[in-house]
């Protein structure tokens, strides 16, 4: 038997998912074309409902076409082989996906716990849903003792890691073996990993969340959430709730983040060599009273990022010796870095965070310092330098 000559994820992301032979003709086109469809139509019965039973047992099977066609197929199987897991299933968005886990895997009465670095918008999730449907959260640190606080309603372990705004790591292993000592289910959201540089299913996670949105798509223009797993059992839940939520997400935003994801492992590097770049200037300035980026020596989740991680990525902040209003200047003097919330597209962005969002992360300890997220785009990082330098400087008058 030949051996398989592919052992490298690079490779990997390259030929699949992408469009098949024609029988016929022996040819094919080298993507998959983007294949829309509201109505699926079968041959006899017969056919209906053997794709009927497949989709019952947890298997893909398109009886109707919001469950996508062969261009969400190909891009679910894409995500399986990034992150490790035997299930993908798709969502509109990041935060879709992350609703999807939180009702797929909690009911009524039951209790989860949160890392307080979690995505923003997972604390609205709590406050304007998951509390009317008489579902409970507690919001831990990486410092809290887990073990006082878990109930025996307790059902999910949700986290982020990196965390969202700092960027601190988390012990993904060792929550996962807390998890299962006490029968949890572990979620991790992996947006900054995105499968290519972490994979939190093979660090003992149940189900890892991904925003395609971000360096999946890559290009800032589409809308993507994926939740992967390789747990049976997990993947029933999650399957059976995509279906009954009437979950959908656009052939052509499926099409547009498989085409993106190619590029996916030269663009992760040059964001992370940027990245780089960025903080050794950063050090240098005495505006400057710390970064938050694992990758970067001085970080202090340095030690976790070399175990679990194989790169990095573009993302960093900034905690600045700035007034508000000084760091509200050096905001708006950047003339390349776009103000956004995204990231992961090929663009510099930057992010004012508030007094409000950092209240929620006690990982924070910068007090009255000012702090700014920063994605590190594809631009020469010489110019994006030159830039911070001069809104730096101009911050400072």
């Amino acid at each position: 038997m030949a051996k398989d000559p592919v052992s490298h994820i690079d490779t990997l992301l390259q030929h699949t998912g992408t469009a098949p032979f024609n029988p016929q003709t022996g040819s094919a086109p080298v993507n998959l074309p983007s294949m829309r469809a509201s109505t699926v139509r079968f041959q006899n019965l017969d056919a209906l409902e053997a794709t009927q039973r497949r989709k019952a047992s947890g298997q893909r099977a398109a009886t109707y076409g919001r469950m996508g066609m062969d261009t969400h197929a190909a891009l679910e199987q894409v995500f399986c082989e990034l992150e490790g897991g035997t299930h993908a299933y798709l969502a509109s968005s990041g935060m879709s996906g992350i609703t999807l886990v939180m009702l797929s895997l909690l009911s009524a009465g039951d209790h989860a716990l949160v890392a307080d670095c979690v995505y923003g918008p997972v604390y609205e999730l709590d406050a304007a849903l998951l509390k009317r449907l008489n579902i409970e959260i507690t919001y831990f640190s990486a410092d809290d003792d887990l073990e006082s606080l878990v109930r025996p309603n307790t059902r999910l372990l949700y986290v982020e890691s990196p965390g969202s705004l700092l960027f601190q790591m988390l012990d993904i292993p060792a929550l996962a073996a807390f998890a299962r000592s006490h029968d949890l289910v572990l979620a991790c959201d992996n947006t900054w990993g995105s499968g290519y540089i972490y994979q939190p299913l093979k660090l003992g996670a149940h189900v890892s969340v991904v925003a395609g949105t971000k360096y999946v798509g890559g290009h800032s223009d589409l809308m993507l959430g994926a939740v992967v797993t390789n747990d049976a059992e997990v993947a029933q839940r999650l399957n059976r709730t995509q279906y009954a939520m009437g979950y959908s997400i656009s052939a052509d935003d499926a099409w547009l983040a498989l085409r993106g994801v190619r590029t996916l492992p030269i663009r992760m590097a040059q964001h992370a060599n940027h990245a780089l770049q960025v903080c050794e200037f950063l050090a240098g300035r005495p505006e400057v009273a710390r970064i938050y980026h694992p990758a970067w020596r001085d970080d202090t989740g340095h030690a976790l990022w070399q175990r679990d991680c194989t790169g990095s990525n573009g993302m960093l902040a900034v905690e600045l010796r700035l007034s508000p209003e000084a760091s509200r200047r050096f905001v708006d003097a950047l003339q390349l870095f776009g103000i956004g919330f995204s990231w992961g597209g090929f663009e510099s962005l930057v992010q004012w965070v508030t007094r409000g969002e950092l209240a929620r992360h006690r990982y924070w300890t910068g007090g009255d310092h000012a702090l700014v997220r920063l994605h590190i785009g594809l631009e020469n990082p010489a110019d994006v330098i030159a830039d911070l330098a001069q809104a730096l400087d101009q911050a400072s008058v």
